[in-house]
């Protein structure tokens, strides 16, 4: 009997409309008699045999014209339960609607209306039940024949359900669920469709009944970070792979697959508890106005427009020189809805020419400048770039934002300007000087000038060219993973929430500040690989050897948010402070950086970035050629 059940998985459409037909007949022939108690004698007062070809002729019609028939068997659920319905509820209407129209003509009803709604109800259990029986059939010897790894379910959640369902049913599954987890000690012992539910604050090896877990599927999304992140170690610990259901707003035309079920990845683990942000604030200073965003196509810019878009701007001006990134997201933000008008432009920031024709044209109330070259190793080894791009480009933004009446100026900067040890870093800072010392010399002139605000954070997750995409791609190229240093730590936010930030903190700007984000706890990166090695399915030292290459050139052991010369303040959000830090007069800050302007085509780096470090005199080089500057006086003359 199993085995014939297990041969015949989907049964021909034909046999479905067969079997479907019989119940029909044997409904309304039901239908009859209970209306009538069983008294046959009174069944001849009415043509039965009309009535019943009638009833199960227009209910087969309204089941071929929804295609209730056409559920394979075997899966039935809800959506099969209604569709049956509304099948069997457009058929007996149909019925209905014949005899009024017989009792019109002769004054009498072809079939009462009583038997009408006894054999709708009778059709629909009968339908469904016989369904939910040969699914139940299927599910029990296909549960007895299968053999795969032994699963957990963490949550009882309606998600969890379905989860169990697709994983059971699907011929592709090589999963068999032994039971659930749950936090809930109300929920723990009870059955769920003859699956236990276990206390998930056990440690696994102790739950009775529980031996050789192969994998945990996550299904609850109501579960903080820190939980989330105890689960998966003592997952990994225990070579249990974890899997992630997807959210019910991702499930694909609001149905869950078993490949939609996926391993579980690490930027899940290291994000945070959503912010809390000011919504109010932050759309009086975006709503209606015209927003610029540079570096538009990058990581955070393309975050930042996405988000500035909820708060109805009118126009969003997309600056980018990267132009298959920046013809992706005008596309990917056409798709979204509103009369927002999005106006992508290919420009480099250090042309002044050409942004001055784009401010000229469009005169942006407000500017995100995200734009810059961020890759420490490689602005090291080029720092005639970092000082054209990041000084430079920025020196032309804020100019051109101050001549034609920019509201604001919000900056992103980096950790990496604090006590800078690269060039990268050093180029941010001075920067940053810039903007905070033009702020202040414009206002103190003129209260309604520019605003000039500064926003620093850490390493984010996924962003182009971050450790993660790096360490992910050396994983699927079987190894070896490469870490600089056994004791580098970096600080880590997702996009998402730093992009957040920076439109809280341009929003609360007052001009001259320099915002500093909470980041966390840093995390040690070897301790990052390791843990992506083993969500992978993979054991370190068998499968991916981690290979130490020593600390590249301008790279720091661990990065900092304030510097040993700068204090911080409080506001109103928790996860925002404000650096207190050293100021420079706007004229000796110009000086200096048209210094550093003139001298990129002298092709002179030493002399460059002993310029840069003469005006940041914290710059200390690390594991790098300049490192020789630090010990001698600067080579070049003011």
């Amino acid at each position: 009997m199993d085995k014939l059940l297990l041969k015949i998985r989907v049964l021909p459409r034909w046999i479905i409309i067969l079997i479907d037909l019989n119940f029909l007949f044997f409904s309304s022939l039901l239908a009859y008699l209970l209306r009538f108690n069983f008294d046959y004698s009174r069944l001849d007062t009415f043509d039965v045999n009309k009535g019943i070809l009638i009833f199960t002729f227009l209910s087969l019609i309204s089941s071929l014209t929804t295609r209730s028939y056409a559920g394979i068997v075997r899966y039935t659920g809800l959506q099969d339960a209604g569709r049956i319905l509304g099948t069997i509820l457009l058929g007996s209407l149909a019925t209905f609607l014949i005899s009024y129209i017989h009792f019109k003509i002769y004054d009498t009803y072809l079939i009462p209306g009583s038997v009408i709604i006894i054999a709708f109800l009778n059709s629909v259990l009968f339908l469904v039940s016989y369904r939910l029986f040969v699914k139940q059939l299927f599910s029990f010897f296909w549960k007895k024949e299968k053999k795969g790894r032994q699963v957990l379910i963490y949550g009882t959640n309606k998600a969890a359900q379905i989860a169990r369902q697709i994983i059971e049913e699907n011929s592709n599954s090589k999963c068999k669920v032994i039971g659930y987890l749950d936090d809930n000690k109300k929920h723990v012992g009870k059955v769920v469709n003859g699956v236990k539910i276990y206390d998930a604050r056990n440690d696994l090896d102790t739950i009775p009944g529980l031996k050789n877990i192969e994998e945990l599927i996550i299904s609850e999304r109501n579960i903080s970070i820190e939980r989330k992140n105890e689960i998966v170690d003592v997952c990994l610990e225990k070579n249990i792979k974890v899997r992630m259901v997807p959210p019910i707003e991702h499930w694909v035309k609001g149905e869950l697959s078993l490949s939609q079920i996926r391993d579980i990845n690490i930027e899940e683990l290291l994000e945070r508890e959503s912010i809390k942000l000011d919504n109010y604030n932050i759309s009086q200073e975006l709503k209606g106005m015209k927003v610029m965003v540079t570096g538009a196509a990058g990581s955070i810019g393309s975050e930042i427009v996405r988000q500035a878009l909820y708060y109805n701007p009118e126009m969003i001006v997309l600056v980018d020189q990267a132009e298959s990134d920046l013809f992706d997201i005008e596309n990917e933000l056409k798709l979204k809805k509103g009369t927002l008008k999005i106006y992508p432009v290919i420009a480099d920031i250090t042309s002044e020419e050409r942004m001055e024709s784009i401010f000229k044209e469009l005169k942006p109330q407000i500017i995100f400048h995200a734009a810059a070259y961020k890759h420490v190793p490689m602005m090291e080894k080029n720092p005639s770039e970092a000082v054209h791009c990041n000084i430079n480009g920025t020196k032309i933004l804020a100019d051109l934002a101050v001549k034609y009446k920019a509201e604001k100026f919000v900056m992103i900067s980096t950790d990496k300007a604090v006590n800078p040890s690269n060039v990268m870093g050093a180029s941010k800072r001075i920067a940053e000087m810039y903007v905070q010392s033009l702020n202040n010399y414009l206002r103190e002139r003129n209260p309604d000038a520019t605003k000039f605000i500064t926003t620093r954070f850490g390493n984010v997750l996924g962003s182009n060219g971050s450790v993660i995409p790096v360490f992910k791609k050396q994983i699927d190229q079987g190894g070896p993973i490469t870490v600089t240093h056994p004791e580098i730590t970096r600080y880590f936010m997702t996009i998402p929430e730093a992009c957040q930030l920076v439109l809280e903190a341009g929003a609360m700007g007052e001009g001259g500040e320099i915002f500093v984000f909470d980041m966390g706890k840093s995390i040690k990166i070897i301790d990052l690989a390791k843990k992506m090695i083993q969500l992978s399915g993979l054991e370190v030292g068998r499968d991916i050897e981690i290979v130490f290459t020593g600390l590249r050139s301008g790279e720091k052991l661990y990065e900092e948010l304030l510097s040993t010369h700068e204090n911080h303040l409080p506001t109103y959000h928790h996860k925002i402070l404000i650096a207190k830090t050293r100021e420079e007069s706007y004229e000796s800050v110009k000086k200096n950086i048209q210094l550093l302007i003139n001298s990129v085509l002298d092709n002179n780096e030493l002399k460059l970035v002993g310029i840069m470090k003469y005006i940041v005199p914290e710059f200390k080089s690390n594991s790098s050629k300049f490192e020789l500057l630090d010990k001698k006086k600067p080579i070049f003359k003011k």
